[in-house]
């Protein structure tokens, strides 16, 4: 294989890499930090003289990328001691669409945050074989684990999951809808109709990171704490907010900018009916938008 083939090879999977890896971390300059220890290693590989040919490099990039970003968990964990209130995933944002398909649950702000109370080898377990369908065998052997082994694994991560993440996913358009119902009346400072839209134990994770304003150091639970807290801090909030609409980790969301400036990402979860919002993801975090200015639609 030459120079350019290996190239070739990693820029053919590189996308299957950086999902794999967002999945396992949550953020992306840590995927990209995973990604390019893999393409190191993968081209150290190729440049051996010592080293045979990879029979099977998807299985190596795979397996490579997967381990590398597992050992970089415990850094990861050690960052998030020290970091200031709810961590929630750095939002992927791509342009608004009608139907943001069935594998965006893979990488849904909410299964993300359920994700983030595995173990590591319990969410890589999920993610190998949930979401891109790796049987146990390849799974356990991607692990350097024995396939008994992961199957307890998976039995593990899938209850967990479950029994926190319904099943049950609301239309896209019923999504958006809500959302903009949701951004008018906390724009407006409209309590009564914050009041109908919220279901009574619904909670706020809002990621200030310490570095932006967030609701504060824990999730906040409860209709009526909920909509207080939205109204009084859209009284606080900075001049001229305009609302542009996108998906977020393929969820209609609202990026809400000052200026030229992303300001937040609002990601909404609706109760089984669709009636009334559950979850609410508000990351205000800077650090965790600078995606936010590509493929954002200009809301008319």
């Amino acid at each position: 294989m030459t120079t350019d083939e290996a190239t070739e090879v990693f820029t053919r999977h590189r996308e299957l890499l950086f999902s794999m890896v967002y999945n396992l971390l949550g953020t992306v300059a840590d995927t990209e930090d995973v990604l390019q220890e893999t393409w190191l290693a993968w081209s150290g590989r190729h440049r051996s003289a010592e080293a045979g040919p990879v029979v099977h490099p998807r299985a190596y990039l795979v397996r490579t990328a997967v381990n590398t970003a597992l050992a970089r968990r415990a850094e990861i964990s050690r960052r998030r001691e020290s970091y200031f209130g709810p961590w929630l995933p750095e939002p992927l944002i791509a342009p608004a669409q009608e139907d943001p398909g069935e594998r965006a649950e893979a990488v849904s702000i909410a299964l993300l945050v359920v994700l983030e109370t595995l173990t590591p080898l319990e969410r890589a377990v999920f993610v190998l074989h949930e979401v891109f369908g790796y049987g146990h065998p390849e799974t356990a052997e991607i692990l350097g684990r024995s396939p008994a082994a992961v199957r307890q694994l998976a039995h593990r991560a899938r209850e967990h999951v479950r029994a926190r993440r319904p099943r049950y996913r609301a239309d896209a358009t019923l999504r958006r809808q809500a959302t903009e119902r949701f951004a008018a009346a906390v724009g407006g400072g409209d309590l009564d109709g914050l009041l109908r839209l919220l279901a009574p134990d619904v909670t706020l994770w809002a990621d200030g990171g310490g570095k932006a304003t967030a609701a504060g150091p824990r999730p906040v639970r409860g209709r009526g704490q909920v909509a207080r807290l939205l109204v009084g801090g859209s009284a606080r909030a900075p001049q001229g907010i305009r609302v542009r609409w996108a998906t977020a980790n393929g969820d209609p969301s609202a990026v809400l900018f000052v200026g030229e400036a992303p300001f937040a990402v609002l990601v909404l979860d609706l109760s089984a009916d669709g009636g009334q919002v559950t979850d609410i993801y508000f990351v205000t975090n800077p650090d965790k938008l600078s995606g936010a200015n590509s493929g954002v639609a200009e809301n008319n």
